[in-house]
């Protein structure tokens, strides 16, 4: 089983990357999971968070508009749930996981990690975006299993692609 994450240091990279690496494997592998867009508003402190689920494309905005001021989590909780439990549905006929981020909420065991937990106890590889505060919980969850894969583009998505013949020997 393979459990590789990302985490880089620029507010948003980790979710480019994982975008990139997603459009390179979609035409090789069956994924599942979810990759992040974020979309900046003049009127707004806060972005628009949206998750383009996989292998669908169906596109789920994760945040809540609370008004120009807001500040602190904008995060759509029932969304998240909802992106959850598609990514779960995929899963069986998945080849390869792609979780956009392990945040707060997979910090504390809800969101992705059970699926994360899932498709690793069905031998699925998994790669994660995983930012410098959530890298203490995350590397707790992971139990030493975890790989951190260099930002590459290339080097990145032949792991991927490794770990899935890995899993199909």
């Amino acid at each position: 089983m393979r459990l590789g994450y990302v985490s880089l240091p620029v507010r948003g990279a980790n979710d480019l990357f994982l975008s990139d690496i997603a459009q390179v494997l979609q035409a090789q592998l069956r994924l599942c999971g979810a990759v992040q867009a974020n979309t900046t508003r003049t009127d707004r402190r806060k972005c628009d968070m949206d998750l383009k689920l996989l292998p669908a494309g169906k596109v789920l905005r994760i945040s809540e508009d609370r008004g120009a001021l807001a500040r602190g989590c904008t995060l759509d909780n029932g969304a998240l749930v909802q992106a959850v439990a598609m990514t779960e549905a995929a899963l069986p006929d998945a080849e390869f996981l792609i979780v956009n981020k392990f945040g707060k909420t997979e910090a504390g065991g809800q969101g992705f990690a059970p699926v994360i937990g899932e498709a690793m106890c069905r031998g699925i590889p998994v790669l994660v975006g995983v930012n410098a505060l959530n890298l203490p919980a995350f590397h707790a969850f992971a139990a030493g299993l975890a790989e951190q894969l260099p930002e590459d583009l290339g080097q990145a998505t032949d792991w991927c692609l490794h770990a899935v013949l890995q899993h199909a020997a």
